[in-house]
């Protein structure tokens, strides 16, 4: 079973779609794109996605793909 990560489509328009287009082509991640993910908060606060339903925040796109990459690091699935 691979990492799931999560975007909102919202989030992808505010500069996430960068860290998605990296993490799409990761063969060992799961990449989701869904219309809301209800996490409002933090699509106002900056750039986010969800791994493996945990919120991952950051300032940048770069940011966030070194922060998703440091989750799935941490938190292995098993």
């Amino acid at each position: 079973m691979n990492p799931i990560v999560e975007f909102c489509i919202s989030n992808l328009a505010n500069g996430s779609h960068k860290t998605l287009e990296i993490l799409e082509k990761d063969p060992n991640l799961d990449v989701l794109e869904y219309g809301c993910l209800s996490y409002c908060t933090a699509c106002a606060d900056g750039l986010y996605a969800l791994v493996n339903g945990d919120i991952v925040k950051a300032d940048t796109p770069e940011e966030l793909t070194e922060r998703i990459y440091q989750y799935i690091e941490d938190n292995p699935l098993f």
